[in-house]
């Protein structure tokens, strides 16, 4: 099984998330659906607190477009595979990031960024060791298909991070949650979710 590295990530995904992932891909595919419904989610909301901010509105906008047809087409994946919509446990992992946005501007937006690219950013690499790793060529075709969007999107939460604060402020920032966001995940969650 390969396991992939990617930029800003500070420790690759372990083996054993793919075994589990594998083993389980029912629930990462209805998992799959609600991280890309809160995607969109958090694109509009920081859009919609930041309404003057116009590099972050124009290229959000784009980003909450893309996640909501990721979003219907993994929709479409369960319903040809008789898997209903249903709610899921969250685990800790979002929680756990959200956690450390400080709660006074300018430190929030610049949180709030970094923490959206560490996300879409570890979604690229789990996706693709999805499409490295799953035998159903459909499924493996389509996390494939996913994965330079995933890229783009971590991309332009950095883009957006450095240009609305100084590369240096960025860089330290970044460093900081890169280690939470992989002490977050130094244990295997027991349910199988695609950030857990």
């Amino acid at each position: 099984m390969a396991v992939a590295t990617v930029k800003y990530l500070q420790t690759p995904t372990s083996p054993a998330w793919i075994e589990q992932a594998i083993a389980n891909l029912d629930t990462i595919l209805l998992d799959h659906s609600h991280c890309e419904r809160k995607a969109a989610g958090v694109a509009l909301n920081l859009m919609c607190r930041y309404p003057s901010n116009t590099q972050l509105v124009y290229q959000l906008t784009a980003i909450a477009r893309e996640e909501l047809e990721h979003f219907q087409q993994v929709n479409n994946i369960l319903e040809r595979r008789n898997i209903p919509l249903a709610p899921l446990p969250a685990p800790p992992y979002a929680a756990g990031l959200k956690a450390q946005v400080r709660r006074n501007e300018p430190g929030r937006l610049l949180d709030s960024l970094l923490i959206s690219g560490l996300i879409e950013a570890r979604s690229h690499e789990r996706l693709g060791l999805l499409g490295e790793n799953v035998r159903d060529r459909e499924l493996a075709a389509f996390y494939r298909s996913l994965m330079a969007s995933e890229a783009r999107h971590y991309g332009t939460y950095w883009v957006l991070a450095t240009t609305y604060f100084p590369r240096e402020e960025v860089t330290e920032r970044l460093e900081e949650l890169a280690t939470v966001e992989s002490e977050l995940l130094a244990t295997l969650h027991p349910q199988p979710r695609i950030h857990a």
